[in-house]
Parts: C-alpha cells; structure tokens; sequence
C-alpha cells in the first residue's frame, strides 16, 4: 500500500497560500466549502451559448487552459481570479463571454461575482496544464510515450528543475490496463521548500479511460530579503563580552 500525498495538500499553509480565502461561522462553513466546488465545477465545464448549440454538453469545454482557481469571500461580494493560459479566449470580444459567465454564477450561487483573470506566461511549467496537454494528444489516438517525452522535454526547456509523468489504463489499447512512468530531472517530493506542482487529468479513448498525473519541481522557494539589512545585522564570531566576573 503506498504513502502518496498530493504535494499541493502537503505544502499549503506552509509554503502555499490557500486556494479558498474566506472565513465563516461554523453553520455556515459546510455550505460555503460546496458553493466553491460548484463555481470551480461550473467554470471549468461552462461553455458560452453561442458554442452550446453546436456540441453537445460531453464534449471538451473551451476554458481548458485553466490551472487554478482562487476564491475570495467578503461581506458584499465573492471574488473569483482565474489563471489561464489562453486569457483571450476566456474574455472573448469587448468582454462578452465574461459577462456571460458572471451573470450565470450569480445566478447559480445568488451572490454578487465579479471575476478577476490572470495569464499564465509560462504553461510549460504548471503540472495541470501539462496534463490536460497529454491527455489531450491522448484523446486524438497519440502515442502515450511520445506525448510524454514531449511534455517532459518542453518542461525542462522552460526552466523546470525536474518532472515525472505517469499513465494508467489502457495504454495503447492493450486488454489490460497498465501503468508507465518516467522521471526526468530531480523531484524532492518531501522538501518542504521545494515547489513541487501536481496536476491530473483524464483522457477519454475508446478503449477506455487513461490517467494522466504530472509533478514537476520549479525549484527553491527563496523569501525575500534585503541584502543591506542582514549584512548590518550579521553577529560577530565573538561577540563582546558586557558583564564582570
């Protein structure tokens, strides 16, 4: 039996910030914890009008560049920031699409929304982002070890210190499902101050249904300091002695 813990859970509150920042009673608690599962539900499924007509409700969302979603609560409204890597798409022209999805939030939670979108400038380096990419060449009958050694070699490319992939299911529509792994780099899962990101995905084939899990190491966390200060404030080797025997 394995002790896998997701790297994301296991760093917040410590290294990470929450995902979900807002307090409440304890009646209250339960209620607002679902309300957020919805909205991110609802983003990361929801596609404009216009687009519905077209495909049916199953096919793949257009927002499926999203990495993350934060919400923030206040007394007056519920704030929520998106991190995509296509913010064009999510806008749409003049703002329309966001809008469009901003009026249906509220009318899902009857809360007051507003939206706060933020780019992604490098997705190499977000582990969902490069799952929902392999799970995408998956999806259009792509070879599993290509995909892989693609993703990986991109990720290096863009500064990531270490990644590892992992594949389960009906890889290459084999009777028996299977899992393959590969890991490039270094990848300190139980380093605190290293930030590990983790991302999953699911890729829909004929055959079945293939599990697509991503960490990849993006280095050091490094708090901010001022070098002038902590060179001022070094303690001598040996320090002055300010008391009688």
């Amino acid at each position: 039996m394995g002790q896998k813990v997701n790297p994301i859970a296991f760093r917040t509150g410590i290294m990470m910030g929450w995902r979900s920042r807002w307090y409440a009673p304890k009646k209250e608690f339960a209620d607002l914890l679902v309300e957020d599962y919805k909205i991110r539900q609802y983003i990361k499924n929801w596609r404009p009008r216009d687009d519905r007509d077209k495909r049916s409700w199953d096919d793949k969302p257009i927002y499926s560049a999203i990495a993350n979603i934060e919400i923030e609560r206040t007394r007056d409204e519920v704030k929520v920031i998106i991190h995509t890597a296509r913010p064009g798409v999510l806008i749409g022209r003049k703002g329309e699409r966001v809008e469009e999805l901003q009026n249906e939030l509220q009318m899902l939670t009857g809360r007051r929304i507003s939206i706060d979108i933020k780019e992604i400038t490098k997705p190499e380096l977000v582990a969902q982002l490069v799952a929902e990419d392999i799970a995408e060449q998956l999806s259009r009958r792509a070879s599993f070890r290509r995909a892989m050694k693609r993703a990986m070699e991109m990720a290096m490319q863009a500064g990531a210190k270490g990644i590892k992939v992992q594949l389960s299911g009906r890889l290459g529509g084999a009777e028996m499902s299977r899992r393959e792994k590969a890991i490039l780099g270094s990848l300190p899962l139980s380093t605190l101050r290293a930030k590990i990101d983790y991302g999953f995905a699911i890729a829909k084939i004929p055959q079945g249904v293939i599990g697509v899990q991503v960490w990849i190491n993006q280095g050091l966390y490094e708090e901010p300091s001022n070098g002038a200060d902590a060179q001022t404030g070094q303690v001598s080797e040996k320090p002055k002695r300010t008391y009688k025997r």
